[in-house]
């Protein structure tokens, strides 16, 4: 049978590491677990199960940290995983189950789903997706094509139906947000994947302080002529919010403008139903918000193709006296599924 390797880092995760090893105990061949400055006991629950633990000093890369980890690792397969996930009887099986399948089969990586990732809303709007979780420690390149022969270098990848539940103690979007932000200010250009993270984490968790500091970010974004539409797009949904935010029409109305070249989404229209409301144009404030959950989509945050226009709605007919168009918002708004 194919051996494996847990690889983790961890910081100050005394409160669930020992659930975590648990249920992974029995489970891989060695733990490698790297530690970037805990104060707690988490180097000592990790030892207790037998891990390897190494430091490293944390620099506010996750890349490196894991790479560390990785390097350590012996066995066939690495397992990367975090300390606030855990497996439960029925995927344990499947992870054994699993263990034996590879011994027969070529896979490099394996995919397994990412369970309850909503239990603190920062930057998903869904509460399930594959995500990759098993590697093959060494890899082997092979040649193909009999003519302009080629090395194959697409990883051959297994999506398998082991589901991973994520129990987080707390919210990280702060620190999530300080890291893009400390990426950015050394000179790190965001790929495509990280900027779209980066404006989704502000959109759905950031605080007013973190749109402030990231208001010069998105402006040279949006000049940027290298950026994709659907990323100045994007800027243009966080800057309509700080416009919104800050009490300045030049600043939303600039923006809201550039949205409207293509298709509006749905969070610039929720933007200009905030700002009518803030000026008291009920009437105004209902055609932005109708627009945000029945005619448009979202592209940064779903509840604002949902339920926040259904309440925003609720609360602007309740201004204007109507309680029953008010009150068939607010149920149609509880009942709205957004996961």
């Amino acid at each position: 049978m194919v051996t494996i390797s847990l690889c983790m880092i961890v910081k100050d995760e005394e409160a669930c590491l020992g659930r975590c090893l648990d249920s992974l105990k029995d489970l891989v061949d060695e733990m490698i677990i790297v530690d970037t400055g805990s104060t707690d006991r988490t180097k000592e629950i990790a030892k207790s199960y037998g891990a390897k633990v190494s430091d490293f000093e944390w620099n506010w890369d996750f890349s490196k940290a894991r790479n560390f980890a990785f390097s350590q690792a012996s066995c066939d397969y690495i397992y990367s995983a975090d300390a606030d996930e855990e497996l439960d009887e029925e995927n344990r099986q499947r992870f054994r189950d699993l263990k034996k399948d590879l011994e027969e089969l070529d896979i490099d990586i394996v995919q397994m789903y990412y369970c309850n990732q909503l239990a603190f809303r920062t930057v998903y709007n869904y509460d399930r997706e594959l995500r990759p979780k098993l590697f093959k420690r060494v890899r082997t390149f092979v040649w193909e094509d009999p003519i302009h022969e080629q090395v194959i270098l697409d990883p051959v990848v297994c999506n398998s139906e082991i589901e991973i539940i994520h129990r987080p103690k707390q919210n990280h979007a702060g620190r999530d947000l300080h890291s893009f932000r400390r990426a950015i200010d050394q000179g790190y250009r965001l790929s495509r994947r990280l900027y779209g993270m980066y404006a989704r984490e502000l959109m759905i968790a950031g605080t007013e302080d973190d749109f402030k500091k990231a208001k010069d970010f998105f402006i040279n974004s949006a000049l940027d002529n290298t950026r994709s539409l659907d990323e100045i797009k994007e800027a243009s949904c966080i800057l309509a919010h700080i416009g919104v935010m800050e009490k300045d029409p030049d600043l939303l109305l600039k923006y809201a403008l550039k949205d409207a070249i293509t298709e509006m989404s749905s969070e610039m229209c929720y933007e200009l139903g905030n700002y009518y409301f803030e000026k008291g144009d009920m009437d105004e404030a209902i055609v932005w918000y109708y627009n945000a959950a029945y005619e448009c989509q979202s592209i940064l945050d779903i509840r604002r193709s949902g339920t926040m226009p259904r309440l925003a709605l609720a609360k602007c007919y309740r201004v204007l006296g109507n309680e029953e168009q008010a009150t068939d918002y607010e149920r149609e708004a509880s009942e709205l599924d957004e996961v």
